[in-house]
């Protein structure tokens, strides 16, 4: 619990290691107009947690008692946001300075504050720095560098907490997550990030009250993930949904085929997955969360098209109804975006269509299908974590290194007298359906007219 009146702890500029030069020059123009129109302005949050942690922010936010009308005085390139939280953002191009006003952490009675079932749904109530302090969620990101004289202002022991890695909750952690469940995932993102522990008092009640996940917003639930497993810290994360319990409330199918899969091949591949992708962060690579997602639902995907085919269903329907029912769950949980969620049902259908390396026609239309490169590796990862698959991939690999004409030669079967499309070669939309038929790939003949007989002169 903090405490009813915070205790200010000063650290001087002498006592820490925060200096302007790695400070966003744009962040540094904010606070200094802020300063000089005699506002109180200060960095917060986790810019100064990172700040003073060595680390370089990707974000800086900033505090101050200016309300967003004022700020919007301020600056000609600001505009305000949010009806919840009503924010300034003051744009530099495509970085943003978030500026919020202190909040109060009491309701005044103006309906500006508003709490639905124990969760904060408005919270526009202004008040002072000490008020600010206490609402925030971890003393870690409660953290204030103030522009005027350079000192860092800790309210409720959050540079002890930096210093020592901890992640502590402010306030009662039953009631602070009820009053936002998502905040049980930040914890465990800020962990994974960090390398921070969660502090027992704080990690205690995430085990019980992890169902509640299932009333926040999917679209902000798919947000959340994105951040938890996209920041280059993805492996991590997992294993710490899994230590508190929060994976059943997050990826339920993921979750319940992992508990039936008692090889441990599909958390191998989930796990091998998202280290790969962490470690394609780590490069400055892409990482589309199509590709992530197809590996996270693979397991739910897989016993489904199981028991879809052992019901006696035909491959293809199984396949279609195995991907749509397991996004069509999921999608209640996280929003996928179609946009995501069509690639990642290729990337799953075309698994089935690697073993199919003795039909000429579908080797090339395979090859030259949009989605090839994310179906093969995701091949190599399922054969990283299945020996039998080994062959397939290593076919499939040597294929891509061939000319058509090489390629072709080692099929069985006559090669055909037209051209051969090269294996990167984009073909017909109708080549690329797989159970079409030769016929799907023929031009339509063109109709002759037949022409009326000439009517004989009279």
């Amino acid at each position: 619990m903090p405490p009813s009146s915070p205790t200010l702890r000063t650290i001087t500029r002498d006592q820490h290691c925060i200096s302007r030069k790695n400070i966003s020059p744009n962040a540094l123009r904010v606070l200094y107009r802020l300063n000089e129109a005699g506002f109180g302005a200060y960095l917060v949050g986790g810019a100064v947690r990172d700040l003073l942690l060595g680390e370089q922010p990707k974000d800086y936010d900033v505090a101050t008692d200016a309300t967003p009308e004022q700020v919007k005085q301020l600056f000609r390139n600001c505009r305000l946001i949010g009806r919840r939280f009503r924010l300034a953002h003051v744009m530099f191009g495509s970085e943003i300075i978030e500026v919020a006003t202190f909040r109060s952490n009491s309701d005044d009675g103006s309906g500006q504050r508003e709490i639905d079932n124990g969760r904060l749904v408005r919270d526009n109530i202004y008040g002072s720095i000490e008020e600010d302090a206490v609402r925030r969620d971890f003393t870690a990101n409660a953290l204030y560098y103030a522009i005027a004289d350079f000192s860092v202002l800790d309210y409720v022991g959050g540079y002890d907490d930096v210093m020592a890695r901890v992640l502590r909750l402010i306030g009662d952690p039953e009631r602070r997550y009820r009053e936002d469940p998502v905040r049980m995932l930040r914890a465990v993102r800020l962990a994974a990030k960090l390398d921070f522990s969660i502090e027992p008092a704080s990690a205690k009640p995430v085990p019980e009250l992890a169902p509640l996940l299932g009333e926040a917003s999917n679209a902000r639930l798919f947000d959340e993930s994105l951040k938890l497993f996209l920041a280059g810290h993805g492996a991590r994360g997992f294993e710490l949904l899994e230590h508190y319990r929060l994976l059943p409330a997050l990826l339920p199918d993921t979750a319940a085929a992992l508990e039936l899969d008692a090889s441990g091949l599909c958390r191998e591949l989930v796990m091998k997955a998202l280290r790969n992708s962490d470690a394609r962060i780590a490069e400055d690579r892409s990482v589309t969360p199509a590709f992530l997602f197809a590996a996270l639902l693979w397991p739910a995907y897989a016993q489904d098209l199981q028991t879809l085919l052992q019901q006696g269903h035909d491959l293809a329907v199984a396949e279609q109804r195995a991907a749509d029912r397991v996004t069509l769950r999921q999608t209640s949980r996280i929003a996928i975006p179609r946009r995501f969620s069509q690639p990642m049902h290729e990337i799953w259908w075309m698994q089935s269509r690697f073993s199919q390396r003795q039909q000429r026609k579908r080797v090339f239309r395979l090859l030259a299908h949009p989605r090839f490169r994310a179906a093969f590796d995701f091949l190599e990862l399922r054969a990283s974590a299945v020996p039998e698959l080994q062959e397939e991939y290593l076919w499939w690999q040597r294929a891509q290194g061939m000319t058509p004409d090489e390629l072709a030669a080692s099929l069985p079967g006559k090669t055909p007298a037209r051209r051969q499309p090269k294996a990167t070669e984009k073909i017909t939309a109708a080549d690329t359906q797989e159970g079409s038929g030769e016929a799907a790939t023929r031009s339509p003949r063109r109709r002759r007219r037949s022409r009326k007989p000439a009517v004989p002169a009279e």
